[in-house]
């Protein structure tokens, strides 16, 4: 008898008319849902799912390419195939940027690595003046010129979102904005010390799939979409003083909001 045969997973019907490699990648999204095959577990081998459905091994691995497609599944060369873990960290639009952390001296970023316990790091740090593009120049009240800081973050060494701040150089030039580490509370903070109290934030975020830049960027697996979203502060005098372009790993995150009822 197979070893997978005890309730685990359930027979093939052969009176169905859809194809024999989906109702297999049905059974094994089915088990993961219901928790039978856990977050980061590996799930049946090759050859027992084979041996388990009496189909071919080009069967079998039609059904984990499918699994994969959807962001299931990730394979490990010559281990097999596991379950991926589900989204670490959890974004509360609500309270991400509470004045309260920046005078804590932390930032968005760091909070809420902090609340999941994870180790974070900041590489790829790029800060340069440069042309703004058309769309970041009507964002920033068609400023022509904008100083750049690009950077990526790593959650336990894997990367989970790249960034890009735009700032105008009337406010950023000359300024600890301007230096790798812009300090604590990071550039937000600095931004209140220079005279922009913040007063709100407008985000648009849309999901897609990932460019091959960001692929290898974010080391994503295949199948996993991205979320992009641009976000533009506004200081209290309505001027919009950053726009910070966000490409973040799906796997990666739950976008959390508060929505008032009135």
């Amino acid at each position: 008898m197979s070893p997978l045969s005890s309730g685990l997973l359930g027979d093939l019907d052969p009176t169905s008319d859809r194809a024999v490699f989906r109702q297999i990648a049905d059974q094994l999204r089915d088990a993961i849902d219901r928790g039978r095959f856990r977050e980061g577990e590996k799930l049946p081998s090759e050859a027992e799912l084979v041996d388990h459905y009496g189909v071919s091994r080009m069967t079998v691995r039609n059904s984990f390419s499918i699994l994969q497609g959807e962001g299931l599944v990730h394979a490990e060369h010559g281990k097999g195939v596991f379950v991926r873990p589900r989204p670490p960290v959890r974004r509360l639009a609500s309270d991400r940027f509470a004045r309260r952390h920046r005078e804590q001296g932390k930032s968005a970023f760091f909070v809420e690595a902090d609340t999941v316990g994870s180790h974070l790091q900041v590489d790829s740090l790029e800060v340069k003046e440069e042309k703004a593009s058309q769309d970041i120049s009507a964002r920033l009240g068609s400023v022509r010129r904008v100083l750049a800081r690009r950077r990526r973050y790593l959650l336990d060494g894997k990367p989970v979102e790249f960034a890009t701040s735009y700032l105008p150089l009337d406010i950023a030039r000359g300024t600890q904005i301007a230096d790798p580490n812009p300090g604590p509370g990071g550039i937000y903070a600095r931004l209140e010390e220079l005279g922009h109290r913040l007063d709100h934030f407008d985000e648009e975020i849309r999901a897609r799939m990932p460019s091959p830049d960001e692929v290898r960027t974010l080391r994503l697996a295949a199948g996993v979409p991205v979320i992009h979203l641009i976000r533009t502060a506004f200081d209290t005098e309505g001027r919009p003083v950053e726009v910070c372009d966000t490409v973040m790993a799906a796997d990666a995150y739950v976008l959390s909001y508060q929505l008032p009822a009135t």
